[in-house]
């Protein structure tokens, strides 16, 4: 199983966010330049966190992201299930499979998904964020921007 590109920018959103020692609120710009990652796609995907709540998000000058709740109330396994949309492994359906009335795989792959969202649940962004990813975290945060943005530049 591999989680979507989705998932993977939340996630990282997520880690990145929880890092609050500074007075300069997170951009969307910032986020895509620290990762490397598309800011048009970044965009979609804070959007779409920002609907669910898990993120506070401003607009304007001096605007930006942050985290809805501490870390600790966060956990991976609910909020993967909502990223993926908690699909099946495999759709038996479609096409139709000739084997479908006498296969136990579906059955099997099933088990397997709930066994590794349960472990997932077991696991908060607070976890997630502890050493050493909490220092690459405060690292990232510390880059230098390679090129400052112009003054009318919209962020949030």
């Amino acid at each position: 199983m591999q989680l979507n590109r989705f998932t993977d920018l939340a996630l990282r959103v997520l880690m990145y966010l929880t890092h609050r020692d500074r007075e300069q609120a997170v951009t969307i710009s910032e986020i895509a330049e620290r990762f490397a990652i598309s800011r048009n796609h970044l965009v979609k995907v804070v959007h779409f966190m920002g609907q669910q709540g898990w993120l506070l998000t401003s607009r304007g000058k001096g605007g930006g992201l942050a985290l809805a709740q501490p870390p600790e109330h966060y956990q991976l396994g609910g909020i993967i299930r909502i990223l993926e949309g908690n699909t099946a492994l495999i759709d038996c359906a479609t096409p139709p499979c000739a084997l479908r009335q006498d296969c136990r795989l579906k059955s099997a792959l099933d088990v397997g998904l709930q066994a590794f969202f349960t472990v997932l649940d077991g696991y908060t962004l607070r976890d997630i964020v502890a050493s050493p990813t909490g220092e690459a975290i405060i690292r990232l945060h510390r880059q230098q921007k390679p090129f400052p943005l112009p003054d009318n530049a919209t962020e949030g």
